[in-house]
């Protein structure tokens, strides 16, 4: 079958504390891809605490393929005493969709996971478990293309409570709400906006806790192939295109000396586009069996300065105009941000020719910079990076 995930995720922190006590963790294995949501108990410094040590404890122990029994146990074991209530507190959710399709879902005193399969919510069984004293929901399930996972913490059904809403917003309101918001996008980025949004408008900007949603969509795994710089030898030039136009998946060049490349081996002509509007980004240009041909590092810049607004949640739906705008950066980050699973970075290390002018104050390490500052951003958004050196 070979699916993966789009995944996204958001957190309001609870009002006036700088810290989020809830937190999420992206892994992938050889042959899965697992999402981790923690809560930890009250707020602030400590939450924030016992939930990324829950999340960390959690994702290394089934990295390394341990059983769920020994996953709780260590947590149980490992995490603080609050002197207060006398326990150590963390609830989680635990995700984990194999590329065969077989999917396994935890659950243990977080809300239950939202499922929408063809626009309907979907509801399985589960088998209760109690592990250590605490009481475990395991379902194990298939999942196809284009189900809807959505993971949440309990901030998000207490929202609005005995403000705009006597009841708060129960789970199957915002159920509802989720099956209304698929109906608009297929986007997990985009998904997990609307559903925080909703939860911030309904605490009327002021959280009373933590709250966090976790977006997780199946989709074909989906490989994004990046060239940009050219090698640090010319006989190079040749191999490195084999490599990338055999790998799988689309193909992004950035660079005008990396197209040139291109098209001199590929034997294909460049196009500079015409309808060009953007004052600050350098127009794009095609070249037949590509999927897009930018500029190199303005233009890579201004793509990564969009995935830091994305991963640090500096976003509103003003943000997903500019990620829909028809200009190179923009295109870049959309198809990092909402068409990829996995990125392939081809990079030259050739101090480029074009840039030797003395007046331009460019060096190879900036190209460098940009790329790994892009893995990081990349990795953290949950996507597998590969970097390929020439």
């Amino acid at each position: 079958m070979n699916v993966s995930i789009d995944v996204a995720w958001k957190s309001l922190n609870k009002d006036k504390e700088e810290l989020c006590g809830d937190k999420v963790e992206v892994l992938k294995t050889a042959d899965s891809d697992i999402v981790i949501l923690a809560d930890g108990m009250g707020s602030g410094v400590k939450a924030n605490i016992l939930a990324t040590l829950t999340a960390k404890i959690l994702g290394t122990m089934l990295r390394e393929g341990a059983l769920i029994e020994a996953c709780v146990e260590t947590v149980a074991k490992t995490l603080p005493v609050c002197k207060v209530r006398e326990m150590a507190y963390a609830t989680f959710s635990i995700l984990q969709i194999f590329h065969t399709g077989e999917a396994y879902l935890v659950e243990f005193d977080n809300p239950q996971c939202v499922f929408i399969r063809d626009k309907e919510i979907v509801k399985y069984p589960y088998v209760e478990r109690i592990i250590e004293g605490k009481k475990i929901h395991e379902y194990r399930f298939r999942v196809k293309r284009n189900d809807c996972f959505v993971l949440m913490s309990d901030g998000v059904i207490y929202a609005g409570a005995g403000e705009i809403l006597n009841l708060g917003w129960t789970w199957e309101s915002m159920a509802e709400y989720t099956v209304k918001c698929t109906k608009q996008t297929l986007s997990a980025s985009r998904l997990a906006v609307m559903l925080i949004g909703a939860c911030d408008d309904l605490y009327e900007q002021k959280p009373g806790d933590d709250t966090t949603v976790a977006v997780a969509r199946v989709v074909q795994r989906q490989i994004v192939n990046i060239f940009t710089g050219p090698p640090e030898n010319e006989d190079d030039d040749e191999s490195l295109m084999e490599e990338f136009m055999h790998s799988e998946g689309r193909k992004v060049i950035a660079g005008g000396t990396s197209a040139n490349i291109a098209a001199r081996i590929l034997r294909r002509n460049i196009v500079t586009t015409i309808d060009y509007a953007h004052p600050e980004i350098p127009p794009m240009a095609s070249i037949e069996g590509l999927d897009l041909v930018t500029e190199g590092v303005l233009t890579m810049g201004k793509a990564l300065n969009l995935l830091k607004r994305y991963e640090k949640g500096d976003i509103d739906a003003g943000f997903f105009d500019e990620l829909d705008a028809n200009n190179g950066a923009s295109r870049l980050a959309k198809m990092i941000i909402e068409e990829c699973t996995e990125l392939r970075l081809f990079v030259g290390r050739a101090m480029n020719a074009a840039h030797k002018d003395a007046s331009l104050p460019f060096d190879l390490s900036v190209r460098m910079n940009l790329v790994d500052q892009m893995k990081e951003v990349a990795e953290h958004l949950g996507k597998q990076v590969t970097i390929h050196y020439y």
